[in-house]
């Protein structure tokens, strides 16, 4: 399925990875709100700004090495392709590590970045993800695990569609960033917006401020839905493609 090497595989990975983290919670940390003298210009990107960075990363990442690695940057999307049959449950356990480590070296290079502005406090400004108090809205521990696994659902459901050879070609990265953009539209508010395990885990040590101690949530509501959405993709859409992959029609 794959024509590239596992080291080349992890390298894309890791560079969109980073880029996700890095453009999406760097754009949080440094452009939601645009302060000048502790007055807030009115110049900050917003929610807005910020669901549209995060949509750019995945979409400009899946354009540059997509064709290399499968353009996944998220251990949720692994896991789904890996259940949808299109993807080797063998090469799962090192796509994770590579993102995660990839996360968490733009979560610090975020934090390296930040500290560059006089009285910048890392503690509750790194962008992490939350439920509760740690929710943008205030949002139920509940409300939270049900966004986050309908919301990942949907993304695999937009990711294996996308990609399906029934597909469009070469419009894939278009649908899939602008899915993301729509997501975290949709619940920045509730969650500050996870989808992604390793989006989660860059940021919560950092950040501190009970974030670590809610990280379980956003590794398994993402896991979730993508694995519903794995298994149920061939059977709502009507074409099973491992059938087709092994028959090679």
């Amino acid at each position: 399925m794959h024509t590239h090497s596992m080291p080349a595989r992890l390298g894309a990975e890791f560079l969109g990875t980073f880029w996700l983290v890095f453009g999406g919670c760097g754009s949080a940390v440094f452009a939601a709100v645009h302060l000048k003298d502790g007055t807030n210009t009115g110049l900050g990107i917003g929610f807005a700004g910020v669901a549209l960075a995060f949509g750019l990363t995945v979409l400009t990442m899946a354009y540059a090495v997509g064709h290399v690695s499968g353009g996944h940057f998220n251990p949720a999307v692994t896991i789904g392709v890996a259940t949808a049959g299109r993807f080797s449950w063998k090469d799962v356990p090192a796509y994770i590590v590579t993102q995660v480590v990839a996360g968490l070296i733009a979560g610090a290079a975020i934090l390296g970045i930040a500290k560059g502005q006089d009285g910048f406090v890392a503690a509750g400004h790194m962008a992490a993800n939350g439920y509760g108090d740690n929710s943008p809205g205030g949002y139920t521990m509940a409300a939270v695990f049900l966004a986050e696994v309908i919301l990942t659902m949907f993304f695999l459901y937009v990711i294996l569609g996308a990609t399906d050879e029934r597909a469009p070609v070469g419009f894939a990265p278009l649908a899939i960033g602008l899915s993301l953009t729509l997501i975290h539209l949709i619940s920045i508010p509730i969650s500050n917006t996870s989808v992604n395990p390793a989006r989660s885990t860059a940021v919560a040590f950092y950040h501190a401020a009970g974030a670590p101690g809610q990280l379980w949530l956003f590794w398994v509501a993402p896991i979730v839905g993508a694995i519903i959405a794995g298994a149920t993709y061939a059977l709502i859409t009507g074409v099973d493609r491992r059938q087709l992959n092994i028959e090679g029609v």
